[in-house]
């Protein structure tokens, strides 16, 4: 990979997205809104060599998140800066090098490859734009033997076409057309959820090995809890188009600020064969996610939230940290052992 145009301070972070807000407009609906908020106020930090994981609820924003870091959306508001500079700024010769820098794996390992292609098609054909990565036949013919082997497929597999690959394989080769310019981040969404256990196992311990000897940094979005505390070093929590919480994995996991993130991590499934003690007790949320057309005002989660009152309703809640690095928005946050009230914390509904 040729030098980039542009570079910052090495020791800085990677991506740095601040204040970052997101709107489209739809059709007038009943209550007479036409803008839906996608992302409102985001903040994420990804170092280098390193995994943000970024969960939450089908609609809180995680896939038009995806959108931004890729510059396939523009935001209203707020800043994007990778490896110090603004890649919104960048134009033509700039903008083509800097996309060399940033590539993504997708969710459904199907379709997002072509049926008509070859493997070595696939893998090869980010290098029909960018001509400088493999000039010449032979180079080509070289770089796709070795990142079939670098993502464990075989040289010979390379004339073979997508529905001649199983679900892990074909995602191994999605993977392999990410690296094909080196790229410093990958944004891998949801890269596993459409494969079986075991082979989600396989993938998911592919990609940590590649991070260890590429050292490529991941923004990895997934609703499965579990995938992201065995990926990520550290998490993001959405809720309608807001990060909620962030912090170390291990700290979001077991001491959650937010109380949405505690009902989060208490719906996760976990089997348990130590016979210690249990996780403790589930919390239960009452009624429907508010519709990001008229999202609540003051907290986003106060609808649903067992501890809210009057504040919630009046002020956006303050960022507040724990240990420096855990930050939620709460006016309540958690203590650091969750609550213990009974079977359910919250309304007796199960509706989530």
């Amino acid at each position: 990979m040729s030098e980039p145009t542009t570079s910052g301070d090495a020791s800085g972070p990677l991506l740095e997205v601040t204040g970052v807000t997101k709107s489209f407009r739809v059709p007038r609906n009943a209550s007479g809104h036409t803008r839906l908020t996608a992302l409102d106020g985001v903040d994420l930090r990804l170092g280098r060599g390193e995994t943000l994981g970024v969960v939450g609820e089908s609609g809180c924003g995680k896939s038009t998140l995806a959108r931004v870091l890729l510059l396939l959306e523009r935001p209203d508001s707020g800043t994007v800066r990778f490896d110090g500079t603004d890649p919104f700024s960048l134009r033509k010769k700039e903008l083509l090098a800097w996309r060399r820098r940033v590539q993504m794996v997708f969710q459904d390992p199907f379709a997002s490859l072509n049926a008509r292609m070859s493997a070595a098609d696939i893998i090869g054909e980010p290098w029909r734009t960018h001509r400088d990565v493999a000039p010449t036949a032979r180079a080509r013919e070289t770089r796709v033997r070795e990142l079939l082997d670098l993502v464990g497929l075989r040289a010979a597999d390379a004339h073979r076409f997508p529905n001649e690959f199983s679900g892990g394989q074909r995602q191994r080769l999605g993977i392999a057309r990410a690296l094909a310019l080196d790229p410093d981040l990958i944004v891998c969404d949801e890269p596993v959820s459409a494969l079986d256990l075991s082979v989600q196992a396989q993938v998911l311990n592919l990609l940590s090995d590649l991070q260890q000897r590429l050292q490529v940094s991941y923004v990895f979005i997934s609703h499965d809890l579990s995938v992201v505390r065995h990926v990520a070093d550290r998490v993001s929590v959405m809720y309608l188009g807001k990060v909620i919480e962030h912090g170390p994995t291990e700290d979001v996991f077991d001491r959650p600020v937010h109380p949405y993130t505690s009902a989060l991590m208490s719906a996760a499934p976990a089997l348990d064969v130590s016979g210690g003690l249990p996780r403790g007790d589930r919390v239960l949320l009452s009624g429907e996610i508010p519709s990001p057309l008229d999202p609540p005002s003051g907290c986003r989660f106060r609808t649903r939230c067992w501890q809210a009152a009057d504040k919630c309703a009046e002020q956006a809640p303050p960022p507040r940290t724990r240990d420096g690095a855990h930050e939620g928005l709460c006016h309540f946050p958690l203590s650091v052992e969750p609550p213990r009230t009974g079977p359910a914390v919250g309304a007796a509904s199960a509706d989530r």
